[in-house]
């Protein structure tokens, strides 16, 4: 007889199921999620949309460190003593956000290990992904790290299928995140539109010929006053 095919974790159904400590809400474009210097008292599942993280100098700066979509998690500071957000997160699409109390993150990654194996999954990655930018901000011109996170922001390189069509991100947060000019990443923009890199007209479209960018260090693509 055939052996029946095992099913893979499936992690928003299950926390849909976690009792006590757990709560869903939809929050509208800008609404904010919760505001740097907030208790850090929970963790958080996206289950639809997207958010972005960003922080405040006191000056009133603003910066963003990252982006997060469907299947992420953010806010596990709280498992490791962290009192008070250090970041500030905001929708910027319609998202449907699960909150779990710390307590209960803390009892369901004692007690399934299926769950704890793909939390801890999720934060290797994450600190690889944090290093990679690291490494991208050392190393690379604007324009390549603007190629490089449009391609992240369509899912080029993770697990699952490519999802070329991007909510619309202003400018300003692209440019914020890849540490360059507003209009140096609209120049950029459009240089990528013209070679049919990417196309755009209320909504984003990133073709996988943007890894040419990304990969290739071609003197037509790289910018050398950068």
């Amino acid at each position: 007889m055939a052996k029946a095919k095992k099913q893979p974790f499936n992690v928003k159904v299950f926390l849909n199921t976690v009792d006590g400590g757990r709560t869903v809400a939809t929050y509208r474009k800008d609404q904010k999620v919760f505001s740097q210097g907030d208790p850090a008292d929970s963790v958080f599942f996206i289950q639809r949309g997207r958010v972005k993280v960003y922080v405040v100098s006191d000056e009133g700066k603003e910066a963003v460190v990252a982006l997060q979509g469907n299947g992420d998690f953010f806010g596990e500071g709280c498992l490791t003593g962290q009192p008070l957000r250090l970041a500030s997160v905001s929708a910027i699409t319609e998202s449907v956000i699960l909150r779990l109390d710390k307590a209960a993150m803390v009892r369901i990654l004692q007690t399934e290990p299926k769950f704890s194996e793909m939390f801890m999954s999720f934060l290797l990655a994450r600190n690889a992904r944090v290093e990679e930018d690291l490494v991208d901000q050392l190393f690379n011109s604007s324009e390549k790290r603007l190629a490089r996170l449009l391609l992240l922001m369509a899912n080029f390189g993770k697990e699952g299928k490519p999802m070329p069509v991007i909510a619309k991100i202003s400018q300003e947060t692209l440019a914020e995140m890849v540490g360059t000019t507003r209009s140096r990443v609209s120049t950029f923009m459009n240089k990528f539109r013209k070679l049919g890199f990417i196309q755009y007209n209320g909504k984003l479209e990133v073709h996988n010929s943007l890894l040419n960018v990304v990969l290739h260090d071609n003197p037509h693509l790289r910018n050398r006053n950068d």
